[in-house]
């Protein structure tokens, strides 16, 4: 592409690439004077000249020193990055339906949901936490929303391999850092508000307008889908232009559940619309899924799929690695692996867990709290353990510069009346869970889901996965001890 074709008043010069970051190279390309929190573009643009940019766009005073590259001042690089990249990857999102999701808890599930329905009307992919998937490909996950240059990139693959629509993770520091800014969303999801994230915005007020900037950008014909029982539902939503759609379980809304029942396999539920009432049945389990779902149905139905064609879809949906993940390998116990790791979230997997533990029988819980993060929610987690939990193991999740026991030690004091171990492998605190584990026991590992990594204070560390690790310690140790 020229430079002509993207800014005006410049030399004809070709580009090839977008760049942001200067440490990467970029041949032939753009470079964004990005100013972050820890770092300003503005410093290194000698250094992405040395690897291939030829234009540079910025906004403060800077010293020129290279003749043969074209410079351009503008008032708001970020704005402007945004506009280059949605024109430079010719407009993708404007080119697939679009549904964009947010909130602290649900985001994968909604939309793995929305995804696992509409790819069976429409070439679907996705873009989140968990991977980037469209058509055959699957890749790694990067941020939950990547940076502006890679996902302008990846929904042109997108568009390139035939998908006519697309979900995206939208989460807050995304929004803050404006990198979906240029996004054109056909629907928007709110599926929840809790304390998270406050290390990096400092308070629930900037959380919330992290948030409501999602719905602020949304076009007159959009749609919002919003969750009628989350006290923080109308206020993301008051200066929205798009269509305000309500769903919930104890408030009146647009898609309400008015009965369900929760099984150890399955969940059953009447939804009330408008215009009837639905029996819906699913192998989703929980509560927080049954919202999950009912985001899904929303957005899904403001874009002409009637529920009727989603019903047989509904019964047996992918499950979700690390998200409500049932393991099964013959052991006469309940194994639960989830990624929660809010107050709110965590409270909602238990809810569960002891929904479906006989009386007389145990909750074993497996769980810690990431380091450098959000330090308050650590005796809320404490009192919800003990609560619901019979046995708890305090472990390792992401400590990064924290010792894990000191984080332990926090969860620990709000832990009044309840059996509680640290083991500050999460290795060895699975094993120990597992083979803890008796008949119709329901043991619980909360906080990495499917993650395959845990950060210390060096950085990121491989790690096998909760789920790997369950089925090794059940293969080695619990099932060699009965036999």
């Amino acid at each position: 592409m020229k430079l002509n074709d993207l800014f005006e008043n410049v030399p004809d010069i070709e580009i090839r690439s977008l760049m942001s970051d200067s440490r990467k190279k970029r041949p032939q390309s753009i470079f964004f004077c990005i100013k972050g929190m820890m770092f300003d573009g503005h410093k290194f643009i000698d250094e992405a000249i040395s690897n291939g940019a030829v234009v540079i766009v910025y906004s403060d005073e800077i010293q020129i020193t290279h003749s043969d590259i074209t410079y351009i001042r503008v008032k708001d690089v970020l704005s402007v990055f945004n506009k280059v990249a949605d024109a430079f990857y010719d407009y993708p999102s404007h080119r697939m339906l679009m549904y964009g999701i947010t909130g602290t808890n649900g985001k994968s599930s909604v939309a793995s949901i929305i995804r696992d329905i509409l790819d069976e009307f429409y070439p679907t992919g996705s873009i989140g936490t968990m991977s980037v998937e469209y058509g055959s490909v699957k890749l790694p996950p990067m941020m939950t929303t990547p940076d502006i240059d890679t996902l302008h990139g990846i929904m042109k693959d997108m568009i390139d391999a035939g998908m006519e629509a697309c979900t995206l993770e939208v989460s807050s520091v995304g929004l803050e850092q404006r990198r979906v800014d240029s996004v054109d969303f056909d629907v928007a999801v709110f599926t929840n508000l809790t304390s998270d994230h406050l290390e990096y915005h400092g308070t629930m007020t900037n959380y919330i307008q992290a948030k409501k900037r999602l719905f602020d950008m949304l076009k007159p014909e959009a749609y919002a889908v919003i969750n009628a029982d989350d006290p923080y539902c109308r206020k993301v939503t008051e200066n929205t232009q798009a269509h305000v759609i309500t769903y919930g379980i104890d408030t009146p809304a647009d898609y309400q559940v008015i009965a369900y029942q929760l099984q150890k396999d399955k969940t059953r539920f009447t939804l009330k619309t408008a215009e009837m009432e639905y029996e819906l049945e699913t192998n989703l389990v929980t509560k927080l899924n049954i919202y999950n779902l009912l985001a899904a149905i929303a957005a899904l139905h403001t874009k002409g799929i009637s529920i009727s064609q989603m019903l047989p879809l509904i019964k047996d949906l992918s499950q979700i690695e690390g998200r409500m993940q049932r393991i099964t390998d013959g052991q006469p116990f309940n194994i639960i692996i989830d990624f929660a790791h809010t107050p709110d979230g965590i409270d909602k997997v238990l809810q569960y867990a002891a929904a479906i533990t006989p009386r007389g029988k145990r909750i074993i819980t497996v769980t810690g709290s990431a380091g450098m993060k959000d330090s308050s929610r650590r005796p809320l987690i404490g009192k919800i353990l003990n609560k619901y939990c019979d046995m708890i193991i305090l472990t390792e999740d992401d400590p990064r510069e924290e010792d894990p026991r000191k984080i332990a030690g926090e969860i620990a004091k709000e832990i009044k009346n309840t059996n509680y171990v640290i083991i500050e492998d999460r290795y060895a605190a699975i094993r120990q869970a597992v083979e803890l584990g008796e008949p119709n026991d329901t043991v619980v590992l909360l906080g990495k889901g499917d993650e395959k990594y845990i950060y210390r204070e060096f950085g990121s560390e491989p790690y096998e996965g909760d789920d790997a690790i369950v089925h090794e310690v059940l293969q080695k140790y619990y099932f060699t001890e009965d036999e």
